[in-house]
């Protein structure tokens, strides 16, 4: 019977293994999809829009995962929530000071929509990084 239970321990660790590799696999769907939107938003590359969203994370204490949520429901509804506006507008700033970008946030880019959710099938623009 010992050895029965060795591999009933073993079945349950590697369910768990499983379940928490099908989660890393949602959360960096969701991360790419987010680092695309800041990247398109904020016309930054790749790799300082990644550098943006742990900024956020960091500077928030939200998950990085949570973040990318967020910015993915900026996406649908135009506005960015209250809880990490004003620090990604910090990390965009921070970001282009850093990597030398030419212009200030606002300076180029299209403006910030400010309504509230659009109707579904209705395409937002997307938020000027100098008034997130």
């Amino acid at each position: 019977m010992p050895e029965n239970d060795e591999l009933v321990r073993r079945v349950a660790a590697l369910e768990q293994e499983v379940e928490q590799l099908r989660q890393a696999l949602t959360s960096h769907a969701v991360i790419d999809q987010a680092i695309g939107v800041v990247a398109a938003v904020c016309r930054l590359p790749s790799q300082e829009s990644w550098d943006v969203l742990k900024q956020v994370s960091q500077h928030t204490n939200i998950k990085l995962r949570e973040v990318a949520h967020l910015v993915l429901r900026w996406v649908e509804c135009g506005r960015l929530p209250d809880e990490i506006r004003p620090v990604m507008r910090a990390a965009v700033v921070r970001t282009r000071e850093r990597s030398g970008a030419v212009g200030a946030p606002g300076e180029s880019g299209p403006s910030a929509p400010e309504q509230p959710c659009a109707r579904p099938g209705r395409a937002v623009a997307p938020a000027d990084p100098g008034r997130l």
